[in-house]
């Protein structure tokens, strides 16, 4: 089983919760079911449920009605998955910008982690 944790910015602002808790139950729902999934499957989720869009980052992936949802995620050493963020996808792929986004909470979510395994507040 894989550990699945949601990123928190070094403010405590947890930007994958705030999306869910202003999501409708049902996105909530299919989320919930999804994060289940991955929990059990980690790399080995694949399409329709996950996508790998690119440097390590992936995607979440929920329709509901007419509008697609991404969680955008990644992976990091003993077996632990981080939620980055989550979209209402309005465009053919995921934006450019939110990839970066991901990148950045992933470099964030490193560096405090190291400095917390070296022993430093963060």
């Amino acid at each position: 089983m894989w550990e699945i944790l949601f990123y928190e910015s070094i403010r405590g602002e947890c930007p994958f919760r705030a999306f869910l808790d202003s999501s409708d139950a049902k996105v909530q729902a299919k989320f919930i079911k999804l994060l289940d999934l991955l929990e059990e499957h980690g790399p080995d989720l694949k399409r329709p449920y996950a996508d790998l869009l690119r440097d390590g980052i992936r995607e979440l992936r929920v329709r509901y009605g007419t509008k697609r949802y991404r969680a955008l995620y990644f992976f990091v050493i003993d077996d632990r998955i981080v939620i980055s963020h989550a979209i209402v996808k309005k465009t053919e792929r995921v934006p450019p910008g939110e990839i970066e986004r991901a990148l950045r909470s992933r470099e964030d979510f490193r560096q405090r982690q190291g400095a917390r395994e070296r022993g430093h507040e963060i």
